[in-house]
């Protein structure tokens, strides 16, 4: 234990913890924008027009983001291009638009006979847009980089969800809805009541602001990961070619980490450890299948499944779902081997959590042990655990592709918003045209 707890803290000499530390803030920077609104939706859900659709809006725009990492790849085919500028340019449009958003977030604009949240809706397609790209540019980066830091990134990566959690922690929710009594001038009409909800500490134009200023302190590190002799030093045995394509060399001393990784599942051919090709599409099909459920559809009917339980549950569980990501991201460190077996044993051990996370949507307004403290405890535990295991299968499954190479990274980019599209587009259907689920109505 003592062992790990030093490789974890850079204290040995394989790794420097100027590159760790520098991996772990660029990392925050690629979802950050994106976990930043999720977390404050108990405070949006609340004034915009949408109500409680409007999780089912924000992740169809956040997958309209997918273009960036379409035009990346189409791009690559075309011409030859330092992979670093983009990365500059796409934090710097983070920051710009985090920033923007604070300012617009509660704009409207009066759109096909409605009220719609159209401010809101362009920087957070500013914000998925560097979110979305990163999955195919930020995370191939650093695979050029030795193994151990692939990991170090991808704990900054689920950072980008903790520190906007503890961020929103401090700023709370205010407090469940309460039913205020509204006196009428006519004594003898029934009373009117009308539903009233705490402020919360501060509120979410200086969160948007904290975004932005991160947002920005992320660009900085990536600007001197890319530029310092020290990072350099670090880089793997590999082989760069045009953008994220590159292949690393036999025999280089991030082989053992990586057949530790790949265990049971590999095969050595001429010094290279690989997959064999039913586990290789094993593996894409079930990050594609996680992100579907992870990133596309439960984002949608969180708010179904929790508010009913409060406001408070609700935040609670935007929050520490946030914290779940980096934890399960930090418990790699102490793993020692992925195997194929164990990914999908996890990936059993989630589906008791998903059918009851899509439960207590589907049977809003009236879930069980609603207004009921356990009710709120199972809620709150269940999406925790979801997102826990959701965001743990993910990083097993990159660590175990990492051997096949940079453009292997790439695909996995792209079956992770394949699978985050695909859920986003059905949540969007269902809640928005159809009555699956229903909103609560506490007056």
């Amino acid at each position: 234990m003592r062992k790990k707890l030093y490789l974890l803290c850079g204290l040995n000499s394989e790794r420097k913890l100027i590159v760790d530390l520098l991996a772990i803030l660029f990392g925050i920077g690629s979802w950050l924008g994106i976990n930043s609104v999720y977390v404050q939706l108990p405070l949006l859900v609340g004034n915009a027009p949408e109500g409680w659709n409007l999780p089912s809006y924000l992740v169809v725009i956040i997958q309209l983001g997918n273009i960036g990492p379409i035009l990346y790849t189409a791009a690559l085919r075309i011409k030859s291009f330092r992979d670093s500028y983009l990365i500059v340019a796409l934090l710097v449009l983070g920051s710009c638009a985090a920033m923007t958003t604070a300012f617009v977030y509660d704009q409207t604009v009066h759109v096909f006979g409605a009220e719609r949240s159209v401010p809101l809706f362009i920087t957070v397609f500013g914000l998925s847009l560097v979110g979305c790209t990163s999955s195919v540019l930020f995370m191939p980066y650093m695979g050029r980089f030795k193994g151990i830091y692939l990991i170090t990134y991808l704990i900054g990566e689920g950072f980008s969800g903790f520190v906007p959690s503890i961020v929103a922690l401090i700023q709370g929710v205010g407090g469940n809805g309460e039913c205020i009594a509204v006196n009428g001038t006519d004594p003898n009409e029934p009373p009117q009541y009308t539903s009233y909800t705490p402020p919360p500490r501060f509120g979410t134009r200086p969160y948007f602001i904290v975004s932005s200023v991160i947002l920005a302190i992320s660009m900085v590190a990536f600007v001197l990961l890319d530029r310092l002799a020290v990072c350099r030093r670090e880089y793997a045995a590999v082989s760069i070619g045009n953008g994220n394509n590159y292949a690393y060399e036999p025999s280089t001393p991030n082989d053992e980490e990586t057949r530790s990784a790949a265990g049971d599942a590999a095969t050595t051919t001429k010094g290279k450890v690989s997959l064999d090709r039913t586990n290789y599409l094993l593996m894409m099909v079930l990050i594609s299948v996680m992100c579907l459920f992870g990133n596309g559809f439960f984002p949608s009917i969180q708010s179904y499944s929790c508010l009913p339980y409060g406001n408070v549950a609700y935040h609670l569980t935007v929050t520490l779902s946030s914290m779940a990501n980096p934890a399960a991201c930090f418990l790699a460190f102490f793993v020692q081997r992925n195997s194929i077996r164990s990914i999908v044993a996890l990936s059993v051990v989630f589906v008791p959590f998903a059918a009851y996370a899509l439960t207590t949507a589907m049977t809003s307004p009236d879930p069980p042990l609603m207004h009921n403290v356990l009710g709120d405890i199972l809620v709150v535990a269940c999406w925790t655990l979801l997102v826990g295991l959701v965001s743990y299968i993910r990083l097993a499954i990159t660590t175990l592709l990492r051997c096949e190479g940079g453009q292997t990274l790439v695909w996995v980019g792209v079956a992770s918003q394949l699978g985050s599209l695909v859920g986003s587009i059905l949540s969007f259907t269902l809640v928005n045209f159809t009555d699956t689920f229903q909103q609560y109505y506490p007056c």
